[in-house]
């Protein structure tokens, strides 16, 4: 064994970490949301509101996060975004005790701008520590434990913020119970910062500008680069609506007939399945190609939605929890493919890409208006709708084109 291949593995058994922590932070979106509709008595579009602003800083500070991460590295720009997530998580003691909802949808933005630094830096630099043969596989195994974290947060969220109360909707819920999970994220975030400076990784991701760096940002005009971003829009989008709904969904009546509280314990299973599925997925990628994977998960995905759309009760509740499972290696797939062929582009390929993930801000949005207009259990169109375009790319969308990158470095290199 070489010694770059200890250091890599070295740096990807640290990278997990991060991995885990950014899906138990976003899950913790989804306790919040029922928890702060029944604080403020919000309608489901405001609800989405916390999305929005969350996802929202992903298109504001993707982009910037790319340049800067081009200028400090990889291991630099985690640093940086532990601390401003660190920050986010601070500022939800003082919305809490002013009971201002605007300010806590800010601590979500600083929150969420912190998280977004870690993705420009985390994602690519998993791509580049191995065979880029099995860059899916590899990121795919890493956002496995991304999906650890999601499949935590709600048992922990849960019990922290409802307080333990049996029936929240009845009795209500106190502004103090959210601030306490926030604080134990704000330590482990800056803890964690402090370990990454410490931690001797690969000195990757800066731009060496003695390179040739392809002008007028060619990145943007590779097709199979604009369509995965797309196809991260959607995904995200699609992933945040169902886990954004699913406690209220699974309350109603006329599906799982229970209570907030006890609802909110299912976005595990949702969650689960997708770690389920991540390391499942890592394996398999191993002997099928991403994109066959890819276009078979959205499909099962159009289909289940689909018949929690078209049915009731436990059939519906579980069709949509199963969509879990579908989505488990979307997101590091989509992103893998659309980075091929970048070449000294894959910085300002994966700020694209990041920037894309503001579907999770737009999606749920557009799917809490539907959901106040026609119901929520027939608002499942929209993800729906984002699965067949996911299949789509999948079956084609992902091959590159003949690409002008390469051209223009042949034409600057004569």
């Amino acid at each position: 064994m070489t010694q770059q291949t200890t250091n890599y593995r070295f740096a990807l058994t640290a990278l997990t970490s991060l991995f885990f922590m950014w899906g138990f932070i976003t899950c913790m979106n989804d306790i919040l949301i029922p928890y702060l509709r029944l604080l403020f008595d919000l309608n489901y579009a405001q609800s989405m509101l916390i999305q929005f602003c969350f996802f929202g800083a992903y298109f504001i500070v993707s982009v910037p996060a790319g340049h800067l991460i081009g200028k400090i590295g990889y291991k630099s720009g985690i640093v940086t975004g532990l601390m401003i997530s660190g920050a986010g998580c601070v500022l939800f003691y003082p919305a809490a005790q002013a009971e201002v909802y605007g300010l806590f949808l800010l601590a979500l933005f600083v929150l969420a701008s912190g998280i977004t630094i870690l993705q420009v830096a985390a994602n690519p630099y998993v791509t580049v520590l191995g065979d880029s043969r099995t860059a899916s596989s590899r990121l795919t195994m890493t956002q496995a434990f991304n999906s650890l974290g999601t499949t935590v947060a709600p048992f922990f969220g849960a019990w922290l913020i409802f307080g333990g109360v049996a029936d929240p909707e009845v009795t209500g819920v106190s502004k103090d119970t959210v601030s306490l999970p926030y604080f134990i994220l704000a330590g482990t975030l800056v803890l964690m910062a402090f370990i990454f400076m410490r931690l001797k990784l690969p000195n990757m991701g800066k731009v060496d500008p003695t390179e040739y760096i392809p002008s007028d940002a060619k990145a943007w005009k590779q097709k199979h680069l604009m369509l995965g971003a797309v196809g991260i829009f959607v995904y995200v989008g699609a992933e945040v609506g169902i886990g954004s709904f699913l406690a209220m969904y699974i309350a109603e009546p006329s599906i799982g007939d229970m209570s907030m509280s006890k609802a909110s314990h299912y976005i595990s299973w949702y969650f689960g399945g997708a770690m389920v599925g991540r390391f499942l997925g890592a394996a398999v990628m191993q002997k099928i190609s991403g994109n066959r994977v890819l276009a078979f998960n959205a499909v099962a995905a159009v289909i289940l939605v689909a018949t929690t759309m078209l049915s009731s009760g436990a059939l519906a509740m579980w069709s949509l929890l199963f969509v879990g499972l579908c989505n488990s290696i979307m997101f590091p797939t989509i992103f893998s493919l659309a980075l091929q062929d970048l070449k000294q582009c894959r910085g300002q390929g994966s700020g694209i890409l990041c920037l894309a993930i503001v579907g999770g801000a737009i999606v749920p949005l557009i799917q809490g208006f539907l959901a106040d207009r026609v119901g929520i259990q027939m608002a499942f169109i929209v993800p729906l709708v984002c699965y067949v375009y996911i299949a789509y790319y999948g079956m084609s969308g992902y091959r590159p084109r003949a690409s002008q990158m390469t051209q223009e470095a042949a034409n600057a290199a004569e």
